[in-house]
């Protein structure tokens, strides 16, 4: 603790991604510069302009067992494998039930069950309809199933901000520890909208990747050529501690959590807005109390869209300048939308622990309205103290989080 400031560690992680089950398998791929972006050859995806995603490298169903799966949607089954594995990685904390509160995010909740069930509604009636429809399909049913595997009895809370859903998760987590109304916090993301709909639905809206013939290749941050994101899926949690409590119990601390920024810009339903991004940079930095010259890495947001990318280059040379180490890890794993925040935090964090940040994959032609430090051709290896996160969502959400190296 420091200037009477309560110190939050990061002391587990856990994420199910396109390139792998775990936060070790995710990590590699990334640092490896793979992409987990595929083709969809099922029959329902040949109609749609679009016929690519990301979608998860380990099934959850592999993992949980029978009766697990069958009661939970897939975005509810990729969280409880998520927590398990951060939870584990934290060392189990022996903290009281009530001191231990869940945040989980998502953007769209259960849409996939939803879908299904419609389906049976309509085709064979309502008696074929699953009687765990309403758990399956509500946006809460993550964190109440984890805050159940977990016995947490301090909060189960669900922040629906979009594609910012995870990191505003990681920022309330933040909050509720420095409040003292929490002392450890599993705070995350997740999402599984990987669905005729819902690719139909940004298809329309044209802020999908059409890459169809060259998947690997479809998500390009930054570069020239970038025509749109790939829908990802997967879920990201950290188990965040104080820090004097951790340090008590010798818990390996990844990095300290430092500040948040949280800001909306009011101004356009799906556009993006430098000066509400500036806002939320701003504000991460003041609660750190870092100055932009201490920040040497920005994991950032960047989702391939044409206006986003060059929206964010600005708001990120405005609020902090154009040195830090920019990397943009959705080249590879595509977007994986109200979890993709929580997973770029997951990457801030190993960057600073490892000292290594991830190479943004495609980046072929870097847009020259880009000027920023981006990592091209191989990963960057070095030291660096401090990162932010940026996670921007529809309706103008707007969270950056800071992280420091323990």
């Amino acid at each position: 603790m420091a200037g009477g400031t309560i110190e939050v560690a990061v002391t587990g992680m856990g994420a199910s991604t396109p390139l792998g089950g775990d936060v070790a398998a995710t990590w590699a791929g990334m640092l490896a510069g793979r992409s987990g972006v595929s083709a969809l050859a099922e029959d329902w995806a040949q109609p749609l302009p679009v016929r690519i995603a990301a979608r998860l490298a380990v099934e959850p169903t592999d993992v949980l067992t029978r009766v697990e799966a069958r009661r939970l949607d897939r975005c509810e089954q990729v969280a409880l494998v998520c927590a398990r594995e951060a939870w584990a990685q934290a060392g189990r904390p022996d903290v009281d039930p009530e001191r231990l509160a869940v945040v989980i995010g998502t953007g769209t909740g259960g849409v996939r069950s939803l879908l299904e069930q419609d389906d049976n509604l309509e085709a064979s009636g309502p008696r074929k309809v699953s009687p765990h429809t309403v758990p399956m399909l509500m946006a809460n049913g993550p964190a109440a199933w984890v805050s159940m595997e977990l016995g947490a009895l301090g909060g189960a809370r669900t922040p629906v901000s979009a594609c910012s859903s995870g990191a505003e998760a990681i920022a309330m987590g933040l909050d509720l520890i420095r409040l003292g109304r929490a002392d450890v916090v599993v705070a995350g993301g997740t999402e599984a909208c990987v669905a005729p709909l819902p690719l139909a639905a940004f298809g329309q809206m044209m802020a999908l990747s059409t890459r169809n013939d060259d998947p690997d290749a479809a998500s390009r941050p930054f570069d020239l050529d970038r025509d749109g994101f790939v829908m990802g899926e997967g879920a990201a949690l950290l188990v965040l501690e104080r820090a004097d409590l951790a340090r008590a119990r010798s818990a390996r601390v990844h990095a300290l959590l430092a500040g948040a920024g949280i800001t909306s810009s009011a101004a356009h339903i799906t556009g993006s807005d430098a000066a509400g991004q500036v806002r939320a940079i701003r504000q991460a930095l003041a609660e750190s109390g870092l100055s932009p010259l201490d920040i040497d890495h920005v994991h950032a947001h960047a989702t391939s869209t044409p206006a986003g990318d060059v929206v964010e280059a600005q708001a990120i040379a405005t609020a902090i300048g154009r040195h830090p180490v920019v990397t943009a890890t959705k080249s590879m794993t595509g977007h994986l939308l109200g979890a993709s925040g929580a997973l770029g935090a997951v990457a801030a964090v190993l960057a600073l622990r490892d000292g290594r940040v991830p190479a943004v994959r495609n980046l072929d032609r870097p847009d020259p309205e880009v000027k920023l430090d981006l990592v091209t051709g191989a990963r960057r290896e070095g030291s660096w103290g401090a990162a932010v996160a940026n996670s921007f969502g529809f309706g103008g959400h707007n969270v950056s989080l800071a992280f420091t190296r323990s």
